[in-house]
């Protein structure tokens, strides 16, 4: 029998080892097949594969990328061929990924002072990841914080999928990313033809002064005159054609605005109708937004009551809700 892993994890996103460490316990284990995937990088590829080559292992790059299929997390395991990881545009897509893992670990941050009184420093849980950062770097920063909980209990209460602090990967990044990839192409082909067009009229200038010597100050005035109205052509139909683009990133604007609005009141309408049912069973006969509370006795935080109520689709952070009963 042929022992393989094709799913492995390193320090390069969440994993506990380093990536020749996870190909050295492979290797203990008797693995001769192993895929190094780790969440959103490839940055551990080269050491794993360096290791690899000295323990005689099968090494196979891989990656694991996380998107979102009707609303629900999804992670897709991905295997290069040859040094195919190394591809320009996929490693600048990575880059972008890594930049907003930052940023939503900023959010998980402040939500968890906001929610859960949990007070740690975002630099600390940057720290505890290389390249990808996640919710197993946050669960880290708390407890290195201080704070007597266990991983497991961190992510049910605080950071897992239904909690206040959860930070949901945005749903209509899928929903605008063509449209998006599409007007940025588009942007792309208008500025090589802006290059274009100036390079045509300064060759043609070029061209000019290198003739003038031997021509005829007609004939000097006739190319000079053909060169502004080639110039003024191309001006004119380049501008056209930035009107044009200004009008579709308008729209495209104006749309993401509105689908915005709709998620929003989807996701207000789905907290008034729990906290509605809430309301009804517990019996209370006050709700009220803790944030404009000034002073209450026998408050009651009710939030993550509403929130298990939510469906996990629809779920997002709201605003403390107390109860006065």
């Amino acid at each position: 029998m042929i022992k393989c892993d094709l799913h492995t994890h390193s320090t390069a996103s969440d994993g506990r080892y380093s990536p020749s460490e996870v190909v050295k316990k492979a290797f203990e284990r008797g693995v001769k097949y192993l895929a190094l995937t780790d969440h959103d990088t490839v940055s551990g590829i080269e050491e794993a594969n360096a290791e690899a080559e000295k323990l005689d292992i099968h090494f196979i790059p891989g990656v694991e990328l996380s998107t979102t299929y009707k609303g629900e997390t999804v992670h897709i395991l991905g295997y290069f061929k040859g040094d195919d990881y190394k591809n320009p545009d996929l490693n600048h897509f990575l880059e972008d990924l890594k930049t907003k893992r930052i940023e939503r670990a900023h959010e998980i941050v402040r939500r968890l002072k906001k929610f859960n009184d949990i007070e740690i420093d975002v630099n600390d849980v940057l720290k505890n990841g290389k390249d990808t950062i996640a919710r197993p770097h946050i669960a880290k920063a708390i407890m290195d914080a201080g704070y007597n909980y266990t991983k497991e209990y961190i992510f049910d209460n605080f950071i897992g999928d239904h909690c206040p602090a959860y930070v949901p990967a945005n749903k209509l990044d899928a929903e605008f990313k063509p449209m998006a990839d599409k007007l940025a192409a588009s942007k792309k082909e208008i500025d090589d033809k802006i290059v274009a067009s100036r390079k045509k009229v300064e060759a043609k200038i070029a061209a000019l002064q290198k003739d003038a010597p031997r021509l005829r100050q007609a004939e000097i005035q006739k190319r000079q005159d053909e060169i502004t109205k080639f110039g003024s052509d191309e001006e004119a139909a380049l501008n056209k054609l930035m009107e044009e683009q200004d009008k579709k990133v308008a729209e495209f604007q104006e749309l993401n605005e509105k689908r915005q609005t709709e998620e929003r009141g989807k996701l207000l309408e789905s907290i008034q109708v729990a906290t509605n049912n809430l309301a009804k069973a517990k019996g209370y006969t006050y709700v009220l937004d803790a944030n404009s509370v000034v002073f209450a006795v026998d408050g009651k935080d009710i939030t993550e009551e509403v929130l298990k109520s939510i469906p996990a689709t629809e779920k997002a952070a709201p605003a403390k809700t107390e109860e006065k009963k």
